[in-house]
């Protein structure tokens, strides 16, 4: 029975170390596709652009991160490449391919920011002048 209890609170306090760490996570931004969609469609003034400014460095740091993680998964792969692994589609094209697309879509996400972040910066400048 003891450990019955000892089991119950140790998942308890992983669950509620789980919850801070994803709490922490949630900081950024996140929007579905329908919202961002609509944000993009009704952006006019400077803060509009710079809210979808930092969503998009937000979405850009996220796949930079899973690139990092698929590079580093990529090169442990590497490794092994005789044997079953040899075999199409072998594991390492596989990670590779992935590396790419979270290369890809971070480019992509930083171009979307940096075009947001010109557009917010414009209105500024005229009220400079």
């Amino acid at each position: 029975m003891m450990l019955k209890g000892r089991v119950t609170t140790a998942l308890l306090g992983a669950f509620v170390l789980a919850g801070t760490s994803y709490a922490d996570q949630s900081a950024a931004p996140n929007y579905s596709k329908a919202e961002v969609h609509m944000m993009v469609r009704e952006a006019h003034t400077a803060d509009q652009y710079r809210a979808l400014a930092s969503y998009f460095r937000a979405q850009q740091s996220k796949f930079q991160a899973q690139a990092q993680s698929e590079k580093q998964e990529w090169e442990r792969r590497s490794q092994n490449v005789a044997g079953p692994s040899a075999k199409y589609p072998r594991p390492v094209d596989s990670s590779k391919n992935r590396y790419d697309y979270f290369t890809y879509e971070a480019g992509q996400m930083g171009k979307q920011a940096a075009h947001y972040e010109s557009l917010s910066a414009e209105p500024q400048l005229a009220e400079r002048k």
